[in-house]
């Protein structure tokens, strides 16, 4: 492996990684090297997982985290650095998400995915980042989504929250960086996962999406695997406050300013 992007010798804490992406962030990581810490609310649920993550020859330990409970965070960031000593990368992943109309958004839903998405992403960060300050050395990659740039119907708490995970990433990065600890924002774009599944069954709206992004296709999770790598690698170490879209370039606009003329018969 190139050595910019090898973290062998490197300790990787991916939060909300008994499901998603978030196993699939992890994967990648132990793959380019990292030894690695995954949490989940149900420690239990990390347990086959992390069996499959040890028999590529790299450690896993799981823990428990609640990111809506304050005393949750301390103690999982207190057995973390017990766990190794030291944490080189946070992958802040762990997220949830709540579709309706915004006239049917109610105070519970709102604060659900506020605090689960942007303070809970704030308190782990904070915690890790306190850890990471001794060593003048850290990769801090908050997960958005292009919500963080797009406004959509239907996903306002949702957006705010990642809009919010955005503008976090750039002050964090500013506060953090005569540290030596990068803050980048990793920012999918449409990939079908556990809480949007439901919108793949429907194939008049997947022909929908998939005329709106330039590649044609919604994102397979491997599609994140080098952007993941990248960020908490040494190839990443002048790059912070940044969000990166992995999005197959639906960011790029949502309707054509041209229609291609009709072929003759």
């Amino acid at each position: 492996m190139t050595p910019l992007f090898d973290l062998t010798g490197q300790v990787a804490l991916v939060t909300g990684a008994s499901r998603g992406l978030g196993q699939y962030f992890a994967r990648a990581l132990a793959t380019a090297g990292a030894d690695l810490i995954v949490t989940s609310r149900r420690k239990d649920d990390l347990l086959p997982f992390v069996t499959e993550i040890e028999a590529l020859g790299r450690r896993a330990v799981p823990l428990s985290l609640d990111v809506r409970d304050q005393q949750s965070i301390l103690a999982m960031a207190e057995d973390a650095e017990a766990a190794y000593g030291r944490i080189h990368v946070l992958v802040n992943n762990a997220g949830c998400n709540v579709r309706k109309p915004a006239l049917d958004v109610t105070w519970d839903d709102w604060n659900l995915i506020l605090d689960t998405n942007l303070r809970g992403s704030f308190f782990v960060a904070q915690q890790i980042a306190s850890r990471m300050v001794p060593h003048r050395y850290g990769r801090i990659i908050n997960i958005g989504s292009v919500t963080s740039v797009f406004g959509y119907a239907g996903l306002a708490p949702y957006g705010a929250s990642r809009g919010g995970i955005r503008q976090l990433t750039m002050s964090l990065a500013d506060d953090w960086g005569q540290y030596g600890i990068t803050v980048n924002c990793l920012a999918p774009g449409w990939f079908k996962t556990q809480q949007n599944q439901v919108l793949y069954e429907n194939q008049e709206w997947v022909d929908y999406l998939v005329d709106r992004i330039p590649m044609k296709r919604p994102g397979q999770p491997h599609d994140l695997d080098g952007a993941v790598v990248f960020l908490a690698s040494e190839a990443s170490g002048y790059v912070t406050g940044q969000t990166l879209l992995v999005d197959g370039g639906i960011s790029t606009g949502s309707m054509r300013a041209t229609v291609a003329p009709k072929q003759r018969t």
